[in-house]
C-alpha cells in the first residue's frame, strides 16, 4: 500500500518584486479595476521608501522548507508531506501551487493562510481561490484533490507563545520596563463584518488578551493598521492615533507587537516603522516593535503541530500531544 500523500498549502497576500510591477499589482487586488495615477503613485512611493522586493515572499519560501522538513522527519504512518506556496494576489499563484500539489500526486490538500484570524472578506477569497484551482485541475481525472481548508489558527499554543516570547524581549530593551504600554494590532478591515456577525475583531482580541497574559503584560491595547480608502467607515482606532491619544494620558513607552501579520512587508515597514514611528517622535514617545515570526523556527513548529494534529483528527488517529 502506497504511503499517503498529504500536500500542505501555504498562503500568502503577496507583494510585487520591483517598483514596476506596483500597477499590475494594485490591479489584481481591485478585481481588475485600475487604480487612479494618483492611487498608483502614492503606493509606489511606499515601496520605494521600504524597498522592493520586501521579504514576505522569501521567508515564506523558508518558512515552508523548514515546515516540510519538519513533517518528513517525524512521520511515523511513514505519510509523505509535501508544502506548496501560493500567493493571492502576486506570483507563484495560488493556482500554480494547487495545480503543483495535485501533479505531485498528493492524496490530500491542507490549506492554511498565513494570517492566523479568520474574516469573510479576506480568508474566503483565499478559499475561493483554492477551490476554483481544484476545479479547474482535478486528479488523474477522477475529480478534485480532497481538501481540508484550515480557517483559522489564533489560539495556536506555539503561536502565542513566540508572540508573547518576543513581546518580554522587547520589552526588556525599554529604559522603564514596567511603564510600557502593549499595542496589538492586525489589518482594519470594513466596519461592516461586525454587523455580519463576522469573527474576525472577537479572534483578535482573543489572540491579544492570551498574548498578553502569557507575556505577563498588564497594560495593553488593541489598534488596527493599513486601512484602506474605500468610501465605507473601517475598524479601529487606528495606530497613530492610539499613539496620539496614549501621549495624550502621559505614556512615553509603547511597545507595539502586530499580532495579525507574521512576515516583514509593507504594512509592517511603513505603517509602524515610517507613519507611526514618526507620531511617537513627534509627541516624545518611545515606540519599539517586535520582530515579525517570519520564517522563525518557532513558527514553523507551530505549524507542523497545526498539520499533524489535523491529519491524525482526518484519519481518526488520536493526537499524542
Amino acid at each position: 500500500m502506497a504511503a499517503e500523500h498529504n500536500a500542505v498549502l501555504l498562503i500568502a497576500y503577496g507583494s510585487p518584486n520591483r517598483l514596476d510591477e506596483v500597477e499590475a499589482y494594485f490591479t489584481d487586488i481591485r478585481g481588475g479595476r485600475r487604480p487612479s495615477r494618483e492611487a498608483v503613485d502614492e503606493l509606489t512611493e511606499r515601496y520605494r521608501q521600504v524597498g522592493v522586493p520586501t521579504p514576505l515572499l522569501a521567508v515564506s519560501s523558508e518558512l515552508g522548507r523548514k515546515l516540510e522538513r519538519l513533517l518528513n522527519a517525524d512521520s511515523p504512518d511513514g505519510a509523505i508531506y509535501t508544502v506548496h506556496l501560493g500567493m493571492k494576489h502576486w506570483t507563484p499563484r495560488i493556482a500554480s501551487a494547487v495545480h503543483e500539489a495535485v501533479d505531485a500526486g498528493a492524496d490530500r490538500l491542507l490549506a492554511i493562510v498565513l494570517a492566523p484570524h479568520y474574516s469573510t472578506i479576506s480568508t474566503e477569497g483565499y478559499r475561493r481561490q483554492v477551490e476554483a484551482a481544484l476545479a479547474t485541475h482535478p486528479k488523474d481525472g477522477s475529480g478534485p484533490l480532497a481538501l481540508d481548508f484550515i480557517e483559522s489558527w489564533h489560539a495556536l499554543d506555539g503561536y502565542v507563545q513566540a508572540l508573547a516570547e518576543n513581546v518580554r524581549a522587547t520589552r526588556a530593551e525599554f529604559t522603564r520596563p514596567e511603564e510600557v504600554v502593549a499595542v496589538f494590532t492586525a489589518h482594519s478591515l470594513p466596519a461592516r463584518i461586525l454587523d455580519q456577525g463576522d469573527p474576525y475583531q472577537d479572534q483578535l482580541l482573543e489572540t491579544s488578551e492570551l498574548v498578553a497574559r502569557r507575556a505577563g503584560v498588564e497594560q495593553w491595547r488593541w489598534s488596527y493598521q493599513s486601512q484602506s480608502h474605500t468610501g465605507e467607515p473601517w475598524l479601529g482606532p487606528d495606530l497613530p492615533d492610539t499613539v496620539e491619544a496614549l501621549a495624550a494620558e502621559g505614556h512615553r513607552s509603547i511597545l507595539v507587537c502586530s499580532v495579525g501579520f507574521l512576515a516583514d512587508h509593507l504594512e509592517i515597514f511603513y505603517d509602524i516603522d515610517i507613519e507611526a514611528q514618526a507620531r511617537a517622535r513627534a509627541l516624545g514617545v518611545e515606540l519599539r516593535r517586535t520582530s515579525m515570526l517570519n520564517a522563525d523556527p518557532r513558527l514553523a513548529l507551530a505549524l507542523y503541530d497545526l498539520v499533524s494534529e489535523r491529519v491524525q483528527s482526518l484519519s481518526g488517529v488520536p493526537a499524542d500531544h
